[in-house]
């Protein structure tokens, strides 16, 4: 079906992808803004699967401090080339990761880096509420490597729900944002300190905090 200028001038401001990657989205999802951009996320991913084997070793160290001075992070994102680690749209990105980091105070980037006696220490807990539970010996396993996949979600950065769209986890910002500029992009490290960590002190909901400071 024929589409107007209009509708992929928006879906082009709504996803960053090029105007005729848009306007092939929009006849394929017979003009569906929403179904487009789920078409064009999927292609975004597939070229973010492309550009996995390149190397990445420019980029940004970037620092947040939550008001008052109470958590402070640095996270290091890798992109290819120092012209895109000086652009606004990497930097907000950047940005925006840190703030999560703040916000849900993950132990690692990804699954691949949780220690294996991180992983067996977890899996003997859960065995054993699952056995408490009564329930069944013979599905015990299944149901351990279905709520280990939860531990994954609380801790692992890029498995996290993100704080600014719950329904999409960082892997998915990461892969969008790559669709967009086009090159590699790779979380590699963070370091995140609390103000008087390890102390005894009264909960915070930083979450809350940081996405309060997020809509100033």
């Amino acid at each position: 079906m024929a589409v107007s200028a209009q509708a992929v001038k928006e879906l082009r401001e709504k996803t960053g992808a090029g105007m005729l990657d848009c306007k092939k989205a929009l006849e394929e999802a017979n003009g569906d803004l929403t179904k487009a951009a789920e078409i064009l996320r999927e292609k975004g991913l597939a070229a973010a699967a492309k550009k996995g084997d390149r190397i990445a070793t420019e980029g940004v160290v970037e620092s947040y401090i939550h008001a008052g001075g109470r958590i402070g992070v640095l996270v290091e994102v890798n992109c290819e080339t120092d012209f895109v680690g000086k652009t606004d749209s990497f930097r907000e990105f950047v940005r925006d990761i840190a703030m999560q980091i703040a916000a849900t105070n993950p132990l690692y980037v990804g699954r691949e880096e949780v220690p294996q006696e991180a992983l067996d220490k977890e899996r003997e807990i859960l065995r054993n509420q699952a056995l408490n539970e009564g329930k069944p010996a013979h599905i015990v396993d299944k149901m351990v490597e279905g709520r280990l996949a939860k531990y994954y979600e609380e801790y692992c950065l890029l498995e996290q729900a993100y704080i600014k769209d719950q329904d999409k986890t960082i892997n998915a910002l990461l892969n969008e944002k790559v669709a967009t500029i086009g090159e590699k992009i790779s979380i590699r490290r963070f370091v995140r300190y609390e103000l008087g960590e390890g102390l005894e002190k009264k909960q915070d909901n930083f979450v809350e905090e940081v996405m309060a400071q997020v809509k100033q």
